[in-house]
């Protein structure tokens, strides 16, 4: 503590965002592989099989494994390909999932620290600025690959995704709207004192769960990477680290968008319990802690509806995709504003 009073202000600002930038990396990447393995051992109870159970106990370091065998693979490039944007769309796909993490609340605070990397202001205009990036990566993976699996594939998640970022965006004014802030904790806070915003805004809630299937390209909606008909799609020419990334970066972005939704819809680090929300005294850490795992506990929850519906659901066919996002939620999400601007102008 005597080394912190010797800091100035903006020391103490790097010094404490270095130290939360590490953790959430820390927290984030095992979270990524271990989640590879619950999908793993999920579908193989509801397939009525053991799933990974070799390597560790009960298939537990199963993730290392992989994480190894990635690393030692031979890093093949073939030399048909466009190489540098091949080299660099991996990484494309893979860090906008991680920028994201920036403005999620976590928690509430840790000796005086706010449990938030970058609390902006413009917090959820940030997040579809950096996830709309994801989009590059796979179309970038698709035209380098010079191949047609690859180049179709790549086609089809731009559309995609550009179609449900639209339905997705809209479906979060309702919140704001409630709220009047574009602050994540503000929003964190109002659900703290209000109720959760799923009460207030169910109809948002389940447009940005269904459109975060398809900009994650996780089925139903796995159209870009459909086995049957692309081979594996935008990742068809990839092998070795890079495909690990591609593989990491789908992960990620289901991480990320899980505690958007936790953040927005399900109360982010609180409970709908008085009580828990403020402690003073040196109880304030264990707290502070409490909430970081109440937030995670969460996010796992999301995760695992993540993963069940993809061996659950069969897979749409794209015109229905396409259908279903211009032609249902856009209108839905249009409605659902006029609908919550108006029953808050009659509040009023």
């Amino acid at each position: 503590m005597d080394f912190l009073r010797h800091l100035t202000s903006d020391q103490q600002f790097v010094l404490f965002s270095a130290i939360k930038v590490a953790g959430v990396f820390c927290v984030v990447m095992p979270f990524v592989a271990y989640a590879v393995l619950a999908e793993r051992k999920i579908s193989a109870f509801i397939q009525d099989r053991h799933g990974p159970n070799r390597v560790g106990w009960f298939g537990i370091l199963q993730p290392v494994a992989d994480g190894v065998k990635a690393f030692l693979k031979e890093d093949f490039t073939p030399g048909h390909v466009r190489k540098a944007y091949f080299w660099l769309a991996p990484m494309i796909v893979m860090i906008p999932s991680l920028l994201v993490m920036a403005v999620i609340p976590f928690g509430s605070k840790i000796g005086g620290q706010k449990m938030v990397i970058a609390d902006l202001n413009v917090g959820i205009l940030y997040t579809f600025g950096i996830v709309s990036l994801g989009v590059y990566g796979i179309v970038l993976a698709g035209y380098a690959s010079n191949s047609k699996y690859p180049f179709l594939g790549g086609i089809r998640s731009s559309a995609q995704m550009i179609s449900y970022e639209i339905a997705m965006g809209m479906s979060v004014v309702p919140v704001f709207l409630w709220v009047g802030d574009l602050n994540l904790s503000q929003v964190v806070a109002y659900q703290g004192s209000h109720g959760w915003m799923i009460l207030y805004a169910p109809l948002s809630f389940v447009i940005f769960l269904i459109a975060s299937f398809a900009e994650t390209n996780r089925l139903p909606f796995d159209l870009p990477e459909s086995e049957q008909e692309l081979v594996a799609g935008y990742n068809t020419e990839y092998s070795s680290m890079k495909f690990a990334l591609f593989f990491m970066g789908e992960y990620a972005n289901m991480i990320a968008v899980s505690a958007m939704m936790v953040t927005l819809f399900l109360g982010g680090w609180t409970l709908p319990f008085p009580g828990l929300h403020t402690v003073a005294g040196e109880s304030q850490i264990v707290l502070g802690v409490f909430h970081i795992a109440v937030f995670l506990a969460k996010v796992v929850a999301l995760m695992g509806v993540f993963i069940w519906v993809r061996w659950m659901w069969p897979r749409f066919r794209y015109d229905q995709l396409m259908d279903l996002g211009w032609r249902v939620f856009i209108p839905l999400a249009l409605a659902n504003i006029l609908a919550t601007a108006v029953w808050l102008w009659i509040m009023e």
